[in-house]
């Protein structure tokens, strides 16, 4: 925040994106930490997996990013990826999966308690790993506020951009 708020007072022009959770590093593991493809047999949910994130391809966030550079409606806002097709809870991306592959997954459900345990005997990286699943799985942190003045939603802004849904780019790993 403290470069946000020099950009602000150096009154440099600006437009913050907030691209949410990339798909290469989110979709094909089924969130799942230290994956990159689906499991096979079980998923870990974080805690009934029921709380929303915002997903979205990195090629689409690229698309985004272009059209909102000389765009005067985006001067000095901070634009947010979050096509509503693209909110989801950990459990409806795990539908997704099984109905593509056909197979179902036993699902663990783990407990922020628990979770934020794991911690401990990580490494740096692997606690802000940790950390960052914790804001988006149990406290919703991408999806818990209406975006407000100040700010755009780049689905809205840009209704012809034909995004990728997250069922077709799940699709890949079948």
């Amino acid at each position: 925040m403290a470069v946000r708020k020099a950009i602000e007072e150096a009154n440099i022009p600006y437009t913050y994106v907030v691209a949410n959770c990339f798909a290469g590093y989110f979709m094909g593991n089924l969130s799942q930490l230290g994956r990159l493809t689906p499991p096979k047999d079980k998923v870990y949910l974080y805690g009934d997996g029921n709380v929303k994130a915002a997903y979205m391809d990195e090629d689409d966030v690229a698309t985004y990013t272009i059209k909102a550079i000389d765009d005067p409606r985006t001067l000095n806002k901070t634009l947010y990826i979050r096509p509503p097709e693209n909110i989801l809870t950990q459990s409806q991306l795990i539908q997704i999966w099984e109905e593509l592959s056909g197979k179902k997954l036993d699902k663990i459900s783990i407990s922020a308690q628990d979770f934020l345990a794991s911690m401990k005997e990580m490494d740096l990286a692997g606690q802000v790993g940790v950390g960052h699943i914790y804001h988006i799985f149990y406290e919703g942190c991408l999806t818990n506020f209406e975006i407000g003045e100040g700010a755009e939603e780049a689905s809205k802004l840009y209704p012809e951009v034909e995004y990728t849904r997250m069922d077709d780019y799940l699709k890949i790993f079948t």
